[in-house]
């Protein structure tokens, strides 16, 4: 591991987001969805427009993680709706070649240094129910609050809320 720099992502950085989504996902959910799912949200969530139009109009701060220049991981959050002290992680994705080095452990730190920063104290994620990344976010200290079944074209998530107060 070299020198990591996790800073805000930018119009520039779409393409290794949509890299780092692809190479991520097919691991993380390949196994629990229907591939013509997981092809779908890449396709809707990590599309050249979609997160470009994410970055361009800040309704989701995206932050990259880089060791010695490379992205290696990001994640995204905003303000959560209608609960204005309350902030959402909606993307977390490392590439799979370096889990185990931290690397998603860092960007929730400084998702969270930053919301203490401004006086903030709570974050929400969805998780898939049958994720394995349930178990990281309980390490961190998130726990479950609720369910919720999300419809998204012609699937429907089924998600744990996780929060984590700080």
């Amino acid at each position: 591991m070299g020198k990591v720099l996790i800073r805000n992502a930018t119009l520039d950085d779409v393409k290794a987001i949509m890299a780092l989504a692809e190479k991520s996902w097919w691991p993380a959910y390949g196994e629990l969805l229907p591939h013509d799912q997981i092809t779908f949200m890449l396709e809707k969530i990590y599309s050249r427009e979609a997160l470009s139009r994410a970055i361009s109009t800040c309704s989701q701060q995206f932050i990259l993680l880089e060791d010695d220049g490379v992205g290696w991981g990001f994640a995204a959050y905003s303000q959560k709706e209608r609960e204005s002290d309350v902030y959402k992680l909606h993307k977390l994705y490392i590439n799979p070649d370096t889990h185990g080095k931290g690397y998603g452990q860092q960007l929730v730190h400084e998702v969270v240094s930053r919301l203490k920063s401004n006086g903030l104290h709570v974050l929400d994620l969805n998780v898939y129910r049958h994720n394995k990344a349930r178990a990281f976010y309980e390490k961190l200290g998130f726990k479950i609050i609720a369910e919720e079944k999300i419809p998204l074209g012609p699937y429907i998530l089924d998600d744990y809320i996780m929060r984590l107060e700080f």
